[in-house]
């Protein structure tokens, strides 16, 4: 073989592929190493809104936003969400009888179980009155300056689409609220820090041991929130740390995605309609070309 008049002959060829074959293995074998302090693959919650033809669990949907309300609002907002949104069609209190969620008694109470600012409509001053359906769900914080102030200069992330902002949204909320573990001995963990293996991050500037078996996970400035019967449920369903946080994430995953079975429903009569034209195009174009030579 000539190139660029020179010859190559075929023991070079062989050897340089011997070299280049050496490499590959080596970046291979180095491959776990090169992995190490990642963060661990998110657990499945099981949830029925999973796959082409899954669907809301309202029942999930309702026991998500009371573990929501009563434990994660204390800190998260969610800015997108109005409390109309709740009586949606398949929201966690959609009931066909008010097609508008603004009637919906339940959505009501829900509301009105919050304070929102206005201003009082004769002297000009912030109040505080019972929220309506109309309103967006209560901030925890007035800004993001005073959020973070509040939590050791970390502002608590708003959770509106946070399903969607997260690879493996759901499965990663749900195992990231159950997945709080002791530090593995050997990692320095700062003030104000926890260690939650499904957080991403590099721990390895932290880790006193073997480079090559870096604990995965990170740290995050969020104690854990949730504890066995911290939440009371009123369908006996499981009042543990497992259930809560499948539900939270489920309730999240809704207020990500609230128009997903539709989504999904429009999909699958797209894919009806062009299942049928394909089946009349076919037989329109045997009918066509019938006895004609191609």
């Amino acid at each position: 073989m000539t190139i660029g008049m020179k010859t190559v002959s075929f023991k070079t060829i062989i050897a340089s592929a011997a070299i280049a074959l050496s490499l590959g293995v080596g970046l291979m074998s180095a491959a776990p190493a090169m992995a190490a302090g990642v963060a661990a693959h998110p657990r499945s919650g099981g949830f029925s809104f999973e796959g082409p033809f899954g669907t809301y669990d309202q029942g999930q949907l309702q026991r998500g936003y009371k573990v929501y309300h009563e434990v994660c609002a204390a800190c998260h907002g969610m800015n997108l969400m109005h409390y109309r949104n709740l009586g949606d069609r398949h929201g966690p209190f959609w009931n066909p009888k008010y097609p508008n969620p603004n009637d919906n008694p339940v959505v009501k109470a829900l509301a009105a179980e919050n304070q929102a600012p206005d201003i009082d409509s004769e002297t000009g001053e912030a109040i505080q009155r019972d929220a309506t359906p109309a309103d967006k769900f209560r901030s925890p914080y007035p800004n993001a300056t005073a959020a973070a102030a509040g939590n050791g200069g970390a502002a608590p992330p708003d959770l509106s689409v946070m399903a969607k902002a997260r690879h493996d949204g759901a499965n990663y909320i749900y195992s990231l609220l159950s997945g709080y573990k002791a530090a593995p001995a050997g990692l320095t963990i700062r003030e104000g820090q926890h260690y939650n293996p499904y957080m991403a991050g590099d721990l390895t500037p932290f880790w006193t041991g073997d480079h090559h078996d870096v604990p995965p996970g990170g740290f995050i400035a969020m104690p854990p929130p949730l504890q066995n019967g911290q939440v009371t449920y009123d369908d006996g369903s499981p009042q543990t740390v497992d259930q809560y946080a499948k539900d939270v994430a489920a309730f999240i995953a809704w207020t990500s995605e609230p128009k997903m079975v539709e989504r999904k429903q429009a999909g699958l009569g797209v894919l009806i309609y062009l299942f049928i034209f394909a089946g009349i195009t076919y037989v329109a174009y045997r009918r066509i070309w019938k006895g004609v030579a191609h």
